[in-house]
């Protein structure tokens, strides 16, 4: 039986890129008059993270709570002098399981807090793949990174709070009692649109593979169009054999993944996949212009917006948030934006010239596949399989 709650009465925003995102989110962190809170993989040190740093800091200082909460491996990089600043003016920072460098190099890997989230005042939320830095601006260059989010107001956002609270709400290791204290907290939100919704995270313990579910439930019920346009594509044997399934029964399947990667690992992996996919008659398009860090799709009228790649580390490992919206309106808007990425920005790839790959190539492909879909399974048993945020005092 399903435990996901679709909520009715909301009203979401796409927004494209940092160009969108940013000047949204810090209107409305500035306009905040009693809460802030922020999840975040990365915050870095540069004219983004300055800004979010100085505005956050002055929200605290007009006695607005103001919780920020970064990844230890995505951000652990910041100095002790930017994060005292946040704390002298009366922020809490939490690191989420802080690792030590070996040699210079992060080892703390797996398990991350991958969310991007912002809740203001408990009644404006944002969700999706956008970090705190400025790579997400076209005026970066060419490897500024192309994604989306969402603003979203209404009766989701409690829900959107409860999750990104930094109490026992939101802690790994929670028990029932502290779960019912949590609920207990809620302050629901009235309708103020007309879009249903639904917030779906993945967790180690109750929500192991929620996004995932979703995601194949939508494929296999898709009648007319798929478009997915993701950062790391390397699903599971269900979801592609979905996707397989979809494309032969006359479902317009199209992917929009790496061609300019930040990480070329990700498109050497993804390639061993591709003939495997064209063969059932799914289109892939490389995204060429710049590096795709976007996590979106479109199935029908249903949309998610988010920040989980389609890879065994979100799908398995860390802790991602996304938002799907049964919307035809919204599904429409989102796949305007990924259908103008297409023509102009994308190579489509001739399905007769993926061929099956030589020996080597198909022995190569077989030992990532398989190494990479059960590490997951295998890295239950290592340590520290429900990380913690430590207050950075």
């Amino acid at each position: 039986m399903s435990h996901w709650t679709w909520r009715e009465g909301n009203r979401l925003r796409l927004l494209e890129n940092g160009e969108e995102y940013f000047p949204a989110v810090f209107a409305a962190i500035a306009a905040a008059q009693k809460e802030v809170l922020i999840e975040t993989f990365i915050l870095f040190e540069d004219k983004v993270g300055t800004e979010l740093q100085q505005l956050i800091g002055a929200a605290a200082r007009r006695g607005v709570s103001v919780d920020l909460t970064v990844d230890g491996y995505g951000s652990d990089a910041l100095s002790d002098a930017f994060i005292a600043d946040m704390q002298q003016a009366g922020v809490r920072v939490r690191m989420f399981a802080p690792g030590k460098r070996l040699l210079g190099s992060r080892i703390n890997l797996f398990r991350r807090l991958h969310r991007k989230i912002v809740v203001v005042d408990g009644e404006l939320a944002f969700i999706g793949g956008i970090n705190f830095s400025e790579d997400h601006l076209l005026s970066f260059g060419p490897k500024s990174k192309q994604d989306y989010a969402v603003a979203i107001e209404g009766p989701l956002v409690a829900d959107i709070r409860q999750l990104a609270l930094p109490s026992p709400a939101t802690s790994p290791r929670r028990r029932w009692w502290q779960r019912s204290r949590a609920l207990a907290n809620v302050v629901p939100v009235p309708p103020i649109g007309s879009v249903r919704a639904l917030l779906a995270h993945r967790d180690n313990r109750r929500h192991r593979d929620d996004i995932e579910r979703l995601y194949r439930m939508a494929i296999r019920s898709s009648k007319h169009r798929i478009v997915i346009a993701n950062a790391y594509f390397f699903p599971g044997y269900r979801l592609l054999r979905a996707l397989r399934s979809a494309a032969r029964r006359g479902v317009k399947v199209q992917l929009i993944l790496q061609g300019n990667p930040d990480m070329p690992w990700a498109r050497v992996i993804s390639h061993t996949l591709y003939p495997h996919l064209a063969k059932a008659g799914v289109e892939i398009l490389e995204f060429c212009e710049r590096p795709i860090h976007a996590k979106v799709a479109v199935i029908d009228d249903w949309a998610t917006v988010g920040s989980s790649n389609l890879d065994p580390l979100s799908l398995a490992l860390n802790l991602e948030a996304n938002v799907c919206i049964d919307n035809a309106a919204f599904a429409e808007q989102l796949h305007q934006r990924l259908e103008q990425l297409m023509a102009n920005s994308c190579q489509r790839l001739d399905s007769s010239k993926l061929r099956r790959p030589s020996m080597p190539g198909l022995l190569l492909g077989f030992i990532a596949f398989h190494v990479t879909r059960h590490f997951p399974t295998l890295a239950r048993w290592l340590p520290a399989h429900f990380p913690v945020r430590k207050l950075l005092t």
